[in-house]
């Protein structure tokens, strides 16, 4: 199961970059996004061919990944008119970066096995950053021999690649991933109002902690810019609601209450209110002033 040529549909700021290490690698790689200025500005900075539609991009490819928005972006792309899916030839693969839904990646996966195609579920984590360093964290569900054969286009763009188990567990992986950085960043809000009330030094304060049992890619990397009141890093709260969202469902669909998720939620809903939903997540702090 080689893979030389790939498509990648979706430019925005993980897609963009994600879609350049393929470049870079040597993949012949073709790509889609919705605005086309996105797509011809990347083939301006990458070796490759940008297309009017997912079917075209995705002709004749051994890959194509896709990252765009929601449940029903990826639909789109993949199962709608000139969808991807309809394009693609027996034994290729299709893995979705995007964040979705589990029922999503188990609809998907049907539809790509009627097709003959392979499907693999792969969320990814660590942000803009992540993405333009090559660093991500890759969450993943499907087939072993497929997952082992997409190591060479995962190595491009990702530090890490994990196989959870069947089609939808990498998404579940993904919403733990996502509660997580709920609780961590509410903590490290309530934290950071007492230690500035208490005028400690919070770069002295971060040094400290971030190597103890407190420590957190959240506290390292958001600390002191949350203190400093900087919040534009990219992951918009707009999106992290969308995937808070997708946590209730799944909880609510197993019976398991999620108070701390519920609230965060809440709080991220009332700073959209105030026109915040292009802030990063780390903006949470900024919920305690509205209380």
């Amino acid at each position: 199961m080689k893979i030389e040529t790939v498509a990648f549909i979706g430019l925005g700021v993980m897609g963009f970059p994600m879609a350049g290490h393929l470049s870079n690698a040597g993949f012949v790689t073709r790509v889609y996004n919705r605005t086309i200025e996105k797509a011809e500005q990347w083939t301006e900075q990458h070796s490759g061919q940008c297309f009017a539609t997912p079917y075209l991009t995705a002709q004749g490819c051994d890959l194509v990944a896709v990252c765009v928005g929601n449940d029903d972006d990826v639909r789109s792309v993949v199962l709608g008119d000139n969808g991807a899916l309809a394009a693609m030839k027996p034994g290729s693969i299709l893995v979705d970066h995007t964040t979705t839904s589990a029922e999503l990646a188990e609809e998907l996966a049907k539809a790509c096995n009627d097709k003959n195609v392979h499907f693999v579920d792969a969320p990814v984590s660590g942000g803009q950053a992540g993405a333009e360093n090559g660093a991500l964290t890759i969450m993943c569900g499907g087939e072993t021999q497929v997952f082992e054969a997409l190591s060479p286009v995962f190595n491009t763009y990702g530090k890490q690649a994990v196989l959870l188990g069947e089609n939808g567990q990498g998404q579940r992986c993904k919403m733990v991933n996502q509660i997580c950085i709920a609780g961590i960043l509410q903590g490290l809000s309530e934290a950071l109002q007492l230690a500035q009330s208490a005028d400690l030094d919070i770069e002295k304060v971060v040094n400290v902690l971030q190597h103890g049992a407190a420590g957190s890619w959240q506290m390292e990397n958001r600390a002191v810019t949350m203190s400093q009141g900087k919040f534009d890093f990219g992951f918009a709260i707009d999106w992290m609601r969308k995937d808070l969202g997708i946590c209730l469902n799944e909880a609510s669909s197993k019976n398991i209450p999620l108070p701390m998720t519920e609230e965060v939620d809440g709080m991220y809903a009332a700073l959209q209110k105030h026109g915040l939903g292009r802030m990063d997540t780390s903006v949470l702090i900024k919920a305690y002033d509205l209380a």
